[in-house]
């Protein structure tokens, strides 16, 4: 494995010039720095339906990356309730609407009962920046855990407990780091290692004058490469994270809204309850809407001293998206069709690993998988795969602490023959590749 962890966003990452690409020099400019695109050659994208989105070139993708549109792109109930919305009025969070009060309470009933105060805002970064400044006036203290290669948004804050964002510098001194809870860290016991690594790390924290504030953690383990199991192995770090006076912070940005096929939240599968819940753009099927669901007497302690305004998180289009994603995942079954089509490609890549040395350890669970591959040179591997799935028409993602995991996560709405597109892409893609770098 390489001996240097991977930023996120250096993942698959675009790093050339503009060349002859008026469009590509137009961004370069633009964004300057701060410009990320997707491969050697970026996509510029024109449309989108369902699991399908098509380039300005007429090519067709089918889309098991892009989570954000977890119903599927364009679909057409969300659009149609948008549209409806937006053409009545959307204003901001100050004036009362019918629709916000109405998704709110078929929210929470979602959730666990006593996380019965919901604030809604515009990114899943602001929900968890909230969410730390609620953990630290709850506990008085400033101290947080999360695994090596977590992700939990781009606030300041934020940012400082997302180590997969890092690209130089230090820890900071308020946050510490434990190994992603996989086997390859804690053996055959990965819940009693997982917490023993909590337990030591707010021992840490303590030591140092911080003391833990909040344990957070997305139910999935994304961007360290897709750790889902054994289900329940979540419950004794929580256990050790309260035990230590922290609270549980649960990141349901990607796991949540029926991903994982089993409910619709990912902390569920692990039988544990949070303090608080954070939730993003899928909870609107990519329009920009969030949310930080707690207990009152939590946001009552946060609020005695700090007053808290979202100007457009609670607008009226917000949560006319919100409602029609809940519509669409109830009346259309897509929690049990994660669990299906999840099921079905988790077949087809354990048949894949069984012939393949190269594939290290299928994970995940739902429509939210990893295939880890083997050896130092992983992580080149995963980005040649990636370049020969776009070849055969499917975009994919990468993660791990060096991005030597696959990153599966179609929309909801997958059908059969879509997962079968993609299980015969990979195999093919696996098939031509030689053993070794070219």
């Amino acid at each position: 494995m390489a001996a240097t962890p991977r930023p996120i966003l250096d993942m698959n990452a675009y790093r050339g010039g503009a060349g002859d690409d008026p469009l590509l020099a137009r961004r370069l400019a633009n964004f300057g720095a701060a410009s990320v695109l997707f491969y050697d050659r970026p996509i510029q994208m024109v449309r989108g339906r369902g699991a399908w989105m098509e380039a300005a070139d007429g090519t067709r993708y089918l889309d098991c990356y892009n989570n954000v549109l977890s119903v599927g792109h364009c679909h057409p109930r969300v659009v149609a309730a948008m549209a409806a919305q937006t053409a009545e009025i959307n204003v901001n969070s100050r004036y009362l609407h019918a629709t916000v009060e109405t998704y709110l309470e078929r929210l929470k009933a979602l959730l666990p009962p006593d996380l019965s105060n919901v604030l809604l805002c515009c990114s899943g970064s602001e929900a968890n920046d909230l969410a730390m400044r609620v953990a630290m006036k709850a506990t008085g203290r400033r101290g947080f855990i999360v695994t090596e290669a977590a992700y939990h948004g781009n606030t300041l804050a934020v940012t400082e407990i997302s180590p997969s964002s890092w690209r130089r510098g230090d820890r900071p001194a308020h946050a510490r780091l434990v190994p992603a809870p996989g086997r390859s860290a804690y053996g055959d016991d990965v819940a009693g290692g997982f917490a023993a690594a909590v337990t030591a790390a707010a021992a840490a924290l303590a030591a140092d004058g911080f003391g833990l504030a909040g344990f957070i953690c997305d139910s999935i383990f994304s961007s360290d490469g897709v750790h889902a199991d054994p289900p329940g192995f979540l419950r004794p770090a929580v256990a050790a994270a309260r035990a230590a006076g922290g609270i549980y912070i649960a990141d349901e940005v990607q796991p949540g809204f029926g991903r994982t096929g089993a409910g619709m939240w990912g902390f569920a599968r692990h039988g544990v309850r949070p303090d608080v819940v954070t939730m993003g753009k899928p909870m609107g099927n990519g329009y920009p809407v969030a949310g930080m669901a707690t207990r009152p007497d939590l946001l009552a302690r946060f609020c005695e001293d700090t007053g808290y305004f979202n100007t457009f998180g609670a607008n009226p289009v917000a949560a006319a998206a919100g409602l029609a994603v809940l519509d669409a995942i109830e009346d259309e079954g897509m929690i049990a069709n994660a669990a299906t089509r999840g099921a079905q490609i988790r077949a087809g890549l354990d048949a894949l690993a069984a012939r393949d040395a190269r594939i290290a350890e299928v994970r995940g669970a739902g429509l939210f998988l990893g295939v880890e591959m083997a050896g130092p040179d992983a992580p080149a591997l995963v980005r040649r795969l990636i370049d020969g799935l776009r070849a055969r028409r499917v975009l994919i993602g990468a993660a791990g602490r060096y991005g030597e995991t696959l990153k599966i996560r179609p929309p909801l709405s997958l059908s059969d023959d879509e997962a079968g597109f993609f299980l015969d892409a990979l195999a093919a893609v696996l098939t031509a590749m030689p053993l070794t770098p070219a």
